[in-house]
């Protein structure tokens, strides 16, 4: 079975190497010393100031919106994954949907300022499939109306845009370590911010609000990393150059032998992570057709993202025509760092044949 994904699981003996230092130690949870490797880690590689490892990447957007102090409206995409939109409601406030870029699939800039209302607080923006917003524009909104600015980037370890991690823009970032992604540690996430002393709210709100171990400074909720997630970073994280040349490889050569299809634009300077191999069709019905015949050669690409989030039996149903559109005909091809070349030319041959 070729999936749209496959986790990359670096050699069992390697991972147990490291996981037997949290069992030498004893400490399984609550900020090991595994944790605080990784995350040192971490902040070398991305090359950011500040980094909050959690336990999964839904956790920081709920935790952002709630240190941000975000109330009443915030402005979100249509096109992202659920946990985008249902952090927002989960922490009672209120999505108003901005339509999408048609080619960059990203929030449309240029509609943002419409949507403000006065009970706007707060941009919530996806950098979809990595592929990033456009953040000066948007920074410029935010700032021109006094509006704190958070980025899903559950899809962009790795990315830079112009020199810098992607990480670096917004007031935060998040993004996801689950199991699908090129960098995982089973199920996690993490928090990043430019500013040390909002850290430390965050960070109190990812630990129950603990000021030490008898007193509190704060709500919190409980979103530590264990040891045993960070083990698998830890192991994971020396293959990530390899990763990435494989996923490069198949993107390449899907670039280079799919005809018919439209591929993601991604932003001028932007170094990209081949975190997904998203394919937009003429129309949904061209899309089920390639999607059954490779169902029944045992491939099994993914409708992602889909449905279009302002559908959503909890959201407003406010139309977003671009982004419904791209969702009923948007198909992310298989795309992990073992793929053969065989396979990746059978998709494009089937995918080809038919269009």
């Amino acid at each position: 079975m070729i999936n749209v994904t496959k986790t990359f699981l670096p050699p069992q003996e390697e991972y147990n190497a490291v996981l037997k230092r949290a069992w030498d130690a004893g400490w399984i949870t609550n900020r090991g010393a595994l944790v605080l490797e990784l995350e040192e880690k971490l902040k070398a590689y991305l090359k950011v100031p500040n980094i909050i490892a959690m336990t999964n990447g839904t956790l920081p957007l709920q935790i952002a919106i709630k240190a941000l102090g975000l109330t009443g409206e915030i402005i979100t995409t249509p096109f992202s994954y659920v946990a985008t939109t249902s952090s927002i409601v989960w922490e009672g406030c209120t999505p108003v949907f901005v339509d999408i870029h048609p080619e960059y699939l990203t929030i449309d800039e240029t509609k943002i300022e419409a949507a403000i209302t006065p009970k706007t607080t707060g941009i919530l923006a996806t950098h979809v499939f990595g592929n990033p917003c456009d953040v000066e524009t948007i920074e410029k909104i935010a700032h021109k109306h006094n509006l704190k600015v958070i980025y899903d980037a559950a899809h962009c370890f790795g990315v830079t845009y112009k020199g810098k991690s992607i990480f670096e823009y917004g007031d935060v970032s998040t993004c996801s370590f689950h199991a699908t992604k090129l960098f995982h540690t089973g199920e996690g996430g993490a928090l990043f911010t430019k500013d040390r002393e909002f850290q430390k709210k965050l960070f109190y709100h990812h630990n129950f609000g603990h000021k030490g171990n008898e007193d509190f400074q704060g709500l919190g909720v409980n979103a530590k990393m264990s040891e045993l997630q960070a083990a698998m970073g830890l192991a994971v994280l020396p293959y990530i150059e390899t990763i990435l040349e494989a996923r490069k490889r198949v993107a390449e050569l899907y670039k280079n032998n799919l005809g018919g299809v439209s591929a993601l634009k991604l932003r001028e300077d932007t170094q990209w992570n081949y975190s997904y191999y998203p394919v937009l069709f003429e129309n949904e019905t061209q899309l089920l057709a390639i999607q059954q015949l490779l169902n029944k050669e045992n491939i099994f690409p993914r409708r992602y993202f889909y449905p279009s989030l302002n559908l959503l039996p909890y959201a407003d149903k406010k139309p977003c025509p671009i982004s419904e559109n791209i969702a009923s005909r948007v198909l992310c091809l298989p795309l992990y760092h073992d793929l053969s070349d065989g396979v990746v030319l059978k998709i494009c041959n089937i995918i080809n044949e038919e269009l």
